[in-house]
């Protein structure tokens, strides 16, 4: 294949300012054409042109999307990742209007409930698909396949400290696990018996005959729902639900330098599995509690801000400086300096869980005194006439 999509207007056989009644008649009559139970000789191949012109039809016969279509092309259609599947097919009721009642019947007698509507406009086709694949000696997908349980997330505030340096944290975490007693399987020891229904395979077949056609359909049994057995006597532990809830203390590794957002995941400490599925994670977020010195910036740099005295500025100093690790440093201000001078300390701001390590800068935050004494007011009326008359 050449990857480029075909036209949806050439899909459909019409010309690009057709009405919607000449759309939805060409589809009718291309849907008739292409269904796989028509095309006994190449029913996959059947199959994918009717995929090709309901996608046609699910753009051309809704007026917003065929005007995203029109300006954009296939750029202005959007069906999500993977493309078009039958998930996305909003049109069940123009197939059902098309093949009336003799697939309405049929895909009712053979477990699809009411009709199309019960898929949620979605899985219909492909699990008619997959049945017809698998042939009429093979059985559907049981219900009971395993399926991993959901992951669980956890928000956990700690401490600027705590992320420089890392830290263990323990936490309680309230889940479903399965029930020890019953093992999932929600009845009491003994308490299982085989299906009558299914004789313990937990499918039962069907056949029958439409016209000319032949059809088999092998379904989870509505008894058991395909487990193969049927619960006689319930677990008095989890009640039947193979199930409980628990609340279990997790200890958190949290590495030196995440930053806020960071998610640490814990594999196997989510939602128990289902039927014999693995367990989900459990997704520890991170948050950092705002610091009564420090402040973070990009790259791992950390502002505080140093209260000093004008005289440090004019002359010059040497002031100490403590760090997030705890350490003191000395910080020395050149004579001159101006008040909100920012001066950098490298290596000395946060380190990153990728290796490198911000800085640390110090802001010099002018002091001014609230009461000055008699001595101190003439000095600095002095130091201020001489310094009027320098300039």
């Amino acid at each position: 294949m050449n990857g480029r999509k075909k036209d949806y207007y050439e899909i459909l056989g019409v010309s690009r300012n057709a009405t919607q009644e000449e759309i939805k008649r060409a589809f009718r009559r291309l849907a008739k054409k292409y269904h796989p139970d028509l095309n006994k000789d190449n029913p996959k191949e059947a199959e994918e042109k009717f995929k090709e012109i309901s996608e046609a039809y699910e753009v051309l016969s809704d007026p917003e999307k065929r005007a995203a279509y029109d300006k954009y092309g296939h750029a202005g259609v959007d069906f999500g990742p993977g493309g078009f599947d039958w998930s996305k097919f909003t049109k069940f009721s123009d197939i059902e209007d098309i093949f009336g009642d003799f697939f309405r019947d049929f895909f009712k007698d053979f477990g699809f409930g009411r009709g199309f509507g019960d898929f949620g406009g979605g899985s219909l086709f492909e699990e008619f698909f997959k049945r017809r694949e698998r042939g009429a000696g093979v059985g559907v997908e049981r219900e009971r396949v395993p399926r991993r349980g959901s992951d669980i997330f956890y928000e956990l505030e700690i401490e600027l400290e705590e992320a420089a340096r890392g830290v263990t944290k323990e936490i309680y975490v309230e889940k479903e696990q399965i029930c020890e007693d019953c093992g999932g399987s929600g009845a009491a020891p003994g308490g299982l018996r085989t299906c009558e229904v299914c004789g313990g395979t937990g499918q039962v077949r069907r056949e029958q005959h439409y016209g000319f056609s032949h059809f088999i359909s092998i379904s989870t049994c509505p008894r058991c729902h395909g487990r193969g057995e049927v619960v006689e006597r319930l677990c008095e532990t989890c009640g039947g639900s193979g199930r409980r809830k628990v609340r279990k203390r997790v200890l958190v590794e949290i590495p030196a330098g995440v930053s806020k957002g960071t998610q640490i995941k814990i594999a196997g400490e989510g939602e128990a599995g289902e039927n014999g599925g693995p367990a989900g994670d459990l997704i520890v977020i991170v948050h950092i509690r705002p610091h009564k010195l420090f402040k973070v910036l990009r790259d791992g740099d950390l502002l505080c801000e140093v209260p000093v005295r004008f005289a440090q500025l004019a002359l010059g100093d040497e002031i100490p400086v403590r760090t997030i690790d705890g350490d003191i440093v000395k910080v020395k201000i050149p004579a001159g300096t101006e008040p909100d001078a920012v001066l950098k300390v490298r290596k000395k701001g946060m380190p990153s869980i990728h290796g490198r390590r911000g800085d640390l800068l110090v802001k010099l935050k002018l002091r001014v005194p609230k009461r000055l004494s008699r001595r101190q007011k003439e000095l600095l009326r002095e130091f201020d006439k001489e310094e009027r008359t320098a300039y």
